[in-house]
């Protein structure tokens, strides 16, 4: 049976590090959505000019559009063991999608790590983040600077600061995702398969409590 993992974490968390750990141990794929967006608009793909277009004029893309581009990244050959989901999904309607869709890949969600940071220190780490320009691939020049300065240690492409990582827009940022992340952390808790994680450690140590919350099946591919 497949394993789906759904990661949750404010902007900063560290879940988009996290999520590639875990790929790299538990031989799943990361399936990230922003990754999936950026791929689409770049192959310039039907649902990929459809977002961009959303995009340039300041809309929000609706629920269906990215629920049938994690649809389409979900049947790839790749993600028939599993997959671990970023930012995806981010509202409870979303979450019912993914469960109709998991469905009939004979899987479903099971678990949720929710790695939970101070807001102080969130906005720290993300006013010290640096994000590389091909993959998205997230550093810290204070907790997880890449190897050499600049430079991403994965692909190699330049790092460069994001405008919305800036301080003055950071606070905002991490208000608005908890407001909108709020249903949706309840909506697993109820279904009990959220585990809360600290994530204000060392990274490893985050680790260590991700493989520890998941299911005994989950940590032995």
């Amino acid at each position: 049976m497949p394993v789906y993992i759904v990661m949750i974490g404010s902007p900063g968390a560290g879940k988009g590090t996290q999520a590639e750990l875990l790929s790299q141990k538990l031989g799943l794929p990361h399936v990230s959505s922003g990754n999936i967006f950026r791929e689409n608009i770049n192959n310039r793909t039907e649902l990929g000019l459809h977002v961009q277009g959303m995009l340039e004029r300041g809309e929000l893309v609706p629920d269906d559009v990215t629920n049938a581009m994690i649809e389409d990244r979900l049947s790839r050959p790749d993600c028939a063991p599993g997959a671990i989901l970023d930012g995806y999904p981010r509202n409870p309607v979303q979450a019912s999608a993914l469960d109709a869709l998991l469905a009939k890949f004979g899987g479903q969600v099971d678990c949720v790590p929710y790695i939970k940071v101070p807001q102080e220190v969130l906005v720290e780490r993300l006013s010290s983040r640096w994000t590389c320009k091909a993959e998205g691939h997230i550093f810290n020049v204070n907790f997880n600077p890449p190897k050499q300065k600049g430079i991403c240690d994965f692909d190699g492409s330049e790092l460069y600061q994001r405008d919305d990582d800036r301080r003055e827009t950071v606070a905002k940022r991490i208000g608005i995702y908890l407001d909108q992340t709020e249903p949706l952390v309840e909506h697993y808790q109820l279904h009990g398969k959220l585990a809360e994680i600290n994530g204000d450690q060392y990274i490893e140590k985050v680790t260590e409590d991700l493989l520890a919350a998941l299911p005994k099946g989950d940590k032995s591919r």
